[in-house]
């Protein structure tokens, strides 16, 4: 089984690079690491291009123009380009555990998608960790939130882990499917831009294709850095889709997936690769 981990972002370079250092420390690397970008400024490409000979695994970069949030599209681009059988979401601001891959990948199970947690931060300490003063916070760290979501207990994680239909707490910070499921499904509707809504109306379709949810806590843990948050948005349009999709009980979206596929019939390029190679032809 090959992991892909899609990390979107979006002009946070400095939370990027923590994301991505964790990655490449992990104590089972994924397959590849693809970074989706939803229209940042040059710095984020100078970081990845910086880091990239020396990552430990395949490392893409895809980035779309700056036209309002839009995750879903952002997201749908990294699943048509994944190389891997099963895909982790994770956002640019979630810092994993040195076990997370090794964790998700004990808990895939055909038939279901995975939703993890996260570790809430204060701005003190996100700060601390972005200066490189701290590492990953632990269960008596100051200044976090959810702080039983800091114990990795793998007997205890599997008994939350049983398959259901639960619809609350989904987030796309920390969640993963098979890609299969994810083209059965379309994937994230398009048509969801501005904040939020658009992991839940895909969970709600999943579980209209027939997937069921398995909770991972206390494994595969990640720590969420500090920013603020439009959550409280008053009369989301996309409310009124996921309600939509409840309603007609949709499996797949109209505006999903499909529509980048023939843009990745192949695969893009390796960043580690075509940096190397633009060093070598600026070195001759």
């Amino acid at each position: 089984m090959r992991i892909s981990v899609a990390v979107i972002t979006y002009n946070w370079p400095e939370a990027l690079a923590l994301v991505l250092a964790a990655l490449a420390a992990q104590s089972e690397l994924p397959y590849e690491v693809i970074v989706t970008d939803d229209g940042s400024q040059p710095g984020t490409r100078d970081l990845l291009e910086r880091i990239a000979p020396d990552y430990p695994v395949r490392l893409v970069h895809l980035w779309q123009p700056d036209d309002g949030a839009r995750m879903s599209r952002a997201r749908n681009r990294a699943i048509a380009a994944a190389q891997g059988d099963y895909i982790i979401l994770l956002d640019g601001d979630m810092v994993a555990e040195r076990h997370f891959i090794a964790d998700h990948r004990a808990f895939a199970s055909n038939g279901c998608f995975v939703q993890g947690s996260r570790v809430l931060t204060d701005p003190d300490l996100t700060r601390r960790m972005l200066d490189g003063e701290l590492g990953m916070p632990g269960f008596f760290s100051r200044g976090i939130e959810r702080r039983r979501h800091t114990l990795r207990l793998p007997a205890l994680a599997r008994w939350y882990a049983r398959a259901g239909t639960k619809q609350r707490g989904i987030k796309s910070c920390n969640m993963a499917f098979w890609r299969d499921d994810l083209l059965r499904v379309n994937g994230f509707n398009e048509a969801m831009t501005g904040w939020g809504r658009e992991d839940t109306e895909l969970a709600v379709r999943a579980f209209h294709a027939g997937l069921l949810r398995r909770e991972l806590r206390f494994s595969a843990l990640a720590t969420h850095l500090y920013h603020r948050t439009r959550k409280h948005v008053v009369d989301n349009p996309n409310d009124r889709i996921v309600d939509d999709s409840r309603a007609r009980r949709l499996v797949r979206c109209e505006l999903g997936l499909d529509q980048h596929l023939a843009e990745f019939a192949m695969a893009p390029a390796d960043l580690r690769v075509v940096v190397k190679e633009r060093r070598a032809t600026q070195s001759n």
